[in-house]
């Protein structure tokens, strides 16, 4: 197959992406690599370089096959029959320019020289894998070699390219970012957000769909109607290739092209590799939905035998030059799978596990301020913002009309004036892309604030955040400075879309950090403290107290502490814990029952909770209620609940209670909003408590 074009439907008076390079022909890219044949780094041929490296991929899944039916292994994602394009494109890139492949690009991770014993124990689930037992197949990354590898939601990797390329294009370092999608992960929405994402901001990443035919079994005619995937790329206002994804030579010398024009002019670039499956999704699937007639097409096109032969034509290698390739490599596959079949299994440690959940953090709280002056909360965390800003040059700022405009609270007025715009970034509406690419960001050591215009909004981003960012660190020790904040709450009748307290959503997510402070000095704190935490942060701020509430904060670089609760009020009959706007409902309702009977816990951090300070105000008073604005079932009000009453129920003279929002929507008219809040409910069973 031809390299072609897709045509990109741009007026030649639109200049989107700059001038366009053109894909080589299958001819042309024959021709370049026969120039590099005349030299290479090793001293061999390139053409016997790619040789090898298609080859060794094909032994090894051979390999993996026989212990599969020997029961040495559990299971395997064949990638035999598209093993040119994973091999081309790895070879055409730089050694550090990032890779993000699929369960079948095995060739990525031998071609960038992965050692096999390593990969194989990562396979069996051994320790000395890449994520020590926790995960499976690829599903990890390595900054050693450059490699993302995917999550089993398919389409998340494609976001998370862009935040990588994004760092890459903001530090001006010439890289490029290749990301591997199935023509089955196309019809996922992150496919269109990653690639729109990358269109607007012009970001140096080659998306690489390849093409099999099949998703498990649906075919391509359940996938989708145009002709090529390809295609899609104008739509976008990018340019499309498609390429014969069985000819290694094609797809190494078009990438190789497309990569150095890249790095001189960043944009993205849709590649589209035709190829097939010879086997089944995994083994155990099988293949016999599959036409007997187009896998004997197929077969004819095997990438393997088809480049072997071509090279045996040229006379680059022979029957006994193929014989003593083929047994040095096998040599080396047998070596490294006895290595890893001898690695230890994992050593089951509660505490290992639990101390790799996220990644250390060493974060220094304030000393008493000395210089402060009255803010409201919202003007409160705009400070806090300013300040992390100045303090980390490359911190960057996303979210939807948060430039110019300055958000729809304007929290970010004036910020592009004093950061530009490269730092303080518009996005467009979709909000996995932006999550995704923040985490790609974070893989290159660049920290970021997401702002959710709505704190309901976050579902469209959901799952980037709890499979994602939550499950990175504990996975294979990558670091994840990502702080999303959280605009919520009710009380401004807004409606169900715009009202939700969905903060339990996230503390129930391992892996997660969920602060929610009640007053403006808290809200600066524990923000700077979240932007430094190398963790993701949910950092939830309550509308309604944006310009209700005002307090002293300090000025300058004031950091609070996450996951330390405080006392905002002393009592000895009863302690109310709560946080955000419950906190001065719960003030109000405590001086209603006189100075000393009633103590207000404000918990500040969701996850991880101070249970410390919780236990010692529920053994001081021996009543305990749980007050928030989350509906009552499912909140976080009922884990507090049953930690009282697992560890703390003989310090009890009454039956732990609790005030919450009633389980419906948020509704929109103000009377029936007023019913919804528990406030309307906190004083009678504050007084059936203390009556109790």
């Amino acid at each position: 197959m031809v390299a072609r074009k897709a045509k990109t439907g741009r007026k030649k008076s639109k200049k989107v992406g700059g001038s366009q390079p053109q894909p080589l022909t299958a001819r042309r890219a024959n021709v370049k690599l026969n120039k590099r044949n005349k030299a290479s780094a090793s001293g061999e041929p390139k053409s016997i370089t790619l040789y090898k490296q298609l080859l060794l991929p094909r032994l090894i899944e051979e390999k993996m096959l026989i212990l599969l039916r020997q029961g040495r292994v559990s299971k395997w994602f064949s990638g035999i029959g598209q093993e040119a394009i994973a091999v081309g494109c790895t070879a055409a890139l730089q050694p550090d320019e990032f890779i993000l492949p699929l369960h079948r690009n095995l060739g990525v991770f031998t071609t960038r020289g992965v050692p096999l014993w390593k990969l194989i124990a990562q396979w069996q689930g051994k320790y000395t894998g890449f994520t020590k037992g926790r995960d499976r197949s690829f599903h990890f990354g390595t900054q050693e070699y450059s490699i993302l590898g995917m999550i089993s939601h398919l389409g998340p990797q494609l976001c998370v390219a862009d935040g990588i390329a994004l760092a890459s294009k903001l530090r001006k370092d010439g890289k490029v970012t290749l990301v591997f999608s199935g023509e089955g992960g196309t019809s996922e929405g992150d496919f269109h957000e990653a690639l729109n994402v990358a269109a607007v901001w012009e970001l140096p990443v080659i998306f690489v769909v390849e093409n099999n035919g099949y998703a498990l079994s649906t075919p391509t005619s359940e996938q989708f109607k145009c002709a090529h995937i390809a295609d899609r790329a104008k739509g976008y206002g990018i340019e499309g290739v498609v390429l014969d994804g069985n000819n290694i030579e094609e797809i190494y010398s078009t990438i190789d092209s497309l990569a150095k024009s890249i790095r001189k002019k960043p944009r993205p670039v849709l590649v589209e590799c035709m190829t097939f499956r010879m086997r089944g999704h995994e083994e155990a699937s099988g293949i016999k939905y599959v036409p007997k007639k187009l896998i004997n097409e197929w077969e004819k096109k095997d990438p393997l035998a088809s480049f072997e032969r071509k090279l045996v034509r040229q006379k680059l290698l022979n029957k006994a030059k193929i014989a003593g390739i083929k047994s040095e490599l096998t040599q080396y596959i047998d070596a490294s799978v006895e290595h890893a079949f001898s690695e230890p299994e994992c050593d089951p440690a509660v505490e290992l596990e639990i101390a790799d959940l996220f990644s250390p953090c060493d974060v220094t709280p304030a000393e008493p301020p000395t210089d402060v002056k009255i803010m409201r909360l919202v003007d409160a965390i705009t400070d806090g913002l300013r300040e992390g800003m100045r303090k980390y040059p490359e911190l960057v700022l996303m979210g939807q009309d948060i430039a110019e405009y300055g958000g729809v609270f304007k929290v970010t007025e004036g910020f592009v004036k004093e950061f530009g715009r490269e730092r303080v970034r518009n996005t467009p509406l979709c909000e996995s892309a932006i999550v995704g690419a923040a985490l790609g960001l974070a893989v290159k050591g660049i920290p970021s604030v997401l702002e959710m215009q709505f704190a309901d909004f976050v579902s469209c981003g959901f799952n980037q955040i709890v499979n994602n960012l939550a499950k990175t660190h504990y996975r294979w020790g990558q670091s994840v400075n990502v702080t999303i904040r959280m605009p919520t709450g009710a009380g401004t009748g807004a409606g169900p879309f715009h009202s939700q307290s969905n903060e339990a959503w996230f503390t129930h997510t391992p892996g997660l950090k969920v602060v929610y402070p009640s007053n403006p000095a808290d809200a600066k704190g524990l923000l700077l403290a979240s932007i430094e935490d190398p963790n993701p942060v949910l950092f939830f701020e309550h509308k309604a107290l944006y310009r209700s509430v005002s307090g002293e904060v300090s000025g300058g670089y004031q950091l609070g502490e996450i996951g330390k609760a405080s006392v905002v009020r002393n009592g000895d009959r009863a302690v109310i814990i709560t946080y955000g706007a419950g906190v001065s409902w719960a003030t109000k309702a405590a001086e209603e029952f006189g100075s000393d009977a009633v103590a207000v816990i404000d918990l500040r951090t969701l996850s991880p909770i101070d249970w410390i300070t919780v236990s010692s105000l529920v053994a001081a008073t021996g009543r305990v209620l749980i007050l928030h604005e989350d509906t009552l079932f499912g909140g976080i009000g009922g884990e507090i609940a049953a930690y009282i009453g697992e560890n703390l129920f003989t310090y009890l003279d009454a039956p732990v209670s609790r005030v919450a929002s009633m389980d419906t929507p948020v509704p929109f008219a103000a009377p029936l909003e007023r019913q919804f809040l528990p406030w309307m409910r906190l004083h009678q069973a504050l007084t059936h408590l203390l009556n109790y």
